[in-house]
């Protein structure tokens, strides 16, 4: 057993694949998931399932309202995108970037991580098929790795923590495969940005082209439900 580890858990395919690759590796795993005041809170729902289909006994989730900041689709009365294409989607970054989510993720991955003794986090964040968000790149990952071993006390005894993003270079539908292989199971999963009242996937946003075109590169069925194929 590998010890403790801090697995960022957003309910979603990348997310899920990566709690299933900390525990293949020997990980015992807290998950950590938010309620921020995004409009697809259902995610939620599926963090929890995965979560449970996993066996986490600590599964925590933290509140708090990003809608005080706005100026994201997913946080604030702004239309979400739909119908992108993938060159559309590689441009500018989008409006659905939530200001600093990810550095805020996972600073409270890190101070849970200090508290538990755990010395490892995991984050899904993928930097080929994604619609541009700069806190999904490496030099991210490096630079805050590198900040969290001078700005906490673990670190600064000489018992720095490791930032582990084991998707990031990984296609979308490899990250798929990778996760069939784990056994993860992906209708429990959630994706979309802007979910109709009943959970479905709206098919059109970002997330939801992606995912569709993961599957199908992949060659495996999408279990998912959504108000417009995307495909």
């Amino acid at each position: 057993m590998a010890g403790p580890a801090v697995v960022l858990l957003s309910g979603g395919i990348d997310s899920s694949v990566t709690l299933a690759i900390a525990q293949e590796v020997g990980f015992r795993c807290i998950a950590l998931s938010f309620r921020y005041g995004q409009r697809h809170a259902v995610e939620l729902e599926a963090a929890r399932r995965i979560a449970a289909d996993w066996g986490v006994e600590d599964h925590r989730i933290v509140e708090f309202d990003l809608r005080r900041f706005g100026h994201s689709a997913l946080t604030d009365i702004l239309e979400v995108p739909k119908g992108r294409s993938p060159a559309e989607m590689a441009g500018e970054i989008p409006v659905t970037y939530v200001p600093a989510r990810n550095i805020i993720f996972l600073s409270f991955a890190l101070a849970l991580a200090e508290v538990t003794e755990s010395r490892d986090i995991f984050i899904g964040v993928n930097a080929l098929d994604y619609s541009g968000y700069p806190d999904c790149r490496p030099a991210f990952i490096n630079q805050f790795e590198a900040m969290a071993r001078v700005g906490t006390k673990a670190g600064a005894e000489g018992n720095p923590f490791r930032i582990h993003a084991p998707l990031i270079s990984m296609t979308k539908a490899e990250i798929i495969r990778r996760g069939a292989a784990l056994g993860v199971n992906f209708a429990h999963t959630h994706s979309c940005y802007d979910p109709d009242a009943e959970g479905r996937a709206c098919g059109l946003c970002d997330s939801c082209l992606l995912r569709k075109k993961g599957f199908h590169e992949a060659e495996l069925p999408d279990p998912t439900r959504y108000v417009i194929d995307p495909i």
